[in-house]
């Protein structure tokens, strides 16, 4: 879908469908000559957050959606929240109808001390969510959406334009993050994985990709990452995406993604029920991934590095074992006690690896513990950070975009559980107590060089049998934007 930002009034714009809120709707209605249609669905319908009440016409536009309750009074909070349930009812709205071109009217929608910007952002990101489909293995396919394009009507032409920029290019980095995600593991595999990210560069003269096998893993030393990869037949990758589109010479963000395409649990092995569900193992590797699509689309002036640490956690003749240890590129040694801790073994030495970029930030993104998701279950990613400012700049991203993270203690007391009496430490703790804070504090040891967070996106990542969600995305790459700004 193609949006797009729109002037004029909303009695004239040429559209097949028109998004009001209610408490405009009559006053809309007369301008356009409908009044009495308007007044006859407003009376036979009963207005709330997130309703949706339609008045079918016979001239363009023949769509007319009344959205949300009637005028009130409210305090902003109470507003803003009404406002992003209007927006969900609206998208859902919107995605189903029979018609080409819809406009929203966004100046008209209050959402208290919100601007325009936001008010598109988030409407736009709703519609996003909305009519994502994906179908590529239905043998039968579904009807395709007639919606093709979604304009937006506000007299704030440049805060609009703004928005409408960045949510089509976050739309674009939410599809490829969300394609990635629901694939299949017999199709999505770290070689998959590599090409998706080499068409990233294709064309493009400030974006490179490289792509380290496994014997060049060997030589830089990553004895973490290989011992994940080791039981697979399809070799492990680690991917990096390179984005110049800052200044020459200033220091880059970088974001690593967990890219375990299939997780078996190894020599550990997870019980069959839910293990389908490992397929999304990699929904840190496809967020970053996304994330960088969409800042190359909204040409953002930052540089940037992307690294997917890309492999399958498969229980063969040559997985490493519980109580091998093994060598990490930073010299640290580790002692395996469950190889079902994977990911931390491919994202430690994927963390080793960036220091060589002096990077201004690095965050993680994983997959990375079922205690994520008892702790905080499916509403908010784990944050955990060295650093105040950068964590603080994390979850303000998170709130504004509606995709919300909760910072969670890295206190050295938690350290201890990671002690081996045979290597430098463990790779997990001694029990379930605090899994998701034992797992980021072993993270946190490959970390001491930069500002670095952790958002262990467990419970977020993706809804079960229904699919991906993109998450964290949405707040990366508002992190990116007000970083670039």
């Amino acid at each position: 879908m193609r949006y797009a930002s729109r002037t004029g009034n909303a009695a004239s714009v040429a559209t097949d469908c028109l998004v009001v809120p209610r408490r405009t709707a009559r006053e809309t209605g007369t301008a356009m000559g409908v009044a009495e249609q308007v007044e006859l669905a407003l009376n036979g319908t009963k207005g709330r957050a997130g309703g949706v009440a339609r008045v079918f016409l016979k001239d363009r536009p023949s769509r007319l959606l009344m959205v949300g309750a009637d005028d009130k009074d409210a305090d902003d909070a109470t507003k803003l929240a009404d406002f992003q349930r209007d927006a969900k009812a609206a998208a859902n709205a919107v995605a189903g109808l029979d018609v080409a071109d819809a406009t929203l009217c966004i100046d008209d929608f209050d959402a208290g001390s919100a601007d325009a910007y936001w008010k598109t952002r988030t409407m736009l990101a709703a519609v996003s969510h909305a009519a994502y489909r994906f179908t590529p293995y239905k043998s039968s396919k579904p009807k395709a959406a007639t919606l093709r394009r979604l304009g937006v009507l506000s007299r704030q032409r440049a805060k609009t334009r703004r928005a409408v920029g960045h949510a089509q290019a976050l739309d674009d980095g939410l599809g490829l993050a969300k394609d990635l995600g629901n694939q299949p593991p017999n199709v999505c595999h770290p070689t998959f994985l590599a090409r998706a990210a080499r068409a990233l560069s294709r064309g493009a003269a400030n974006v490179t990709t490289t792509v380290l096998d496994e014997k060049k893993m060997a030589e830089l030393g990553m004895g973490a990452f290989l011992s994940v990869t080791r039981g697979s037949a399809t070799p492990g990758k680690m991917i990096i995406v390179n984005y110049k589109g800052g200044n020459r010479g200033d220091n880059p963000v970088v974001l690593v993604g967990k890219g375990i395409t299939f997780d078996t649990g190894g020599i550990n092995i997870k019980s069959s029920a839910g293990m389908d569900e490992m397929k999304w193992d990699m929904c840190g590797a496809a967020s970053v991934l996304g994330a960088m699509k969409a800042a190359i689309a909204a040409e953002l002036p930052i540089n940037l590095i992307v690294v997917a640490a890309a492999a399958e956690n498969m229980p063969g003749s040559r997985a490493s074992r519980p109580s091998d240890i093994v060598t990490t590129m930073s010299g640290q040694t580790v002692e395996i006690m469950n190889t079902d801790a994977e990911g931390r073994l491919v994202l430690c030495d994927a963390l080793t690896y960036v220091k060589r970029f002096k990077p201004a930030a690095v965050v993680d993104i994983a997959t990375l513990t079922g205690a994520q998701v008892v702790a905080l279950g499916t509403h908010a990613s784990a944050l955990y950070a060295n650093d105040d400012a950068l964590a603080d700049a994390l979850a303000s991203a998170g709130d504004g975009a509606g995709d919300r993270m909760w910072r969670m203690p890295l206190w050295d007391d938690y350290q201890g559980a990671l002690d081996s009496a045979f290597a430098d430490m463990k790779n997990v703790g001694g029990g379930r107590a605090a899994g998701s804070i034992v797992a980021a504090c072993f993270l946190s040891r490959f970390a001491k060089d930069f500002p670095w967070a952790h958002l262990d996106i467990a419970g977020s990542a993706y809804v079960s049998g229904k699919g991906s969600t993109g998450r964290p995305l949405p707040a990366l790459f508002d992190y990116l934007v007000n970083a670039a700004s």
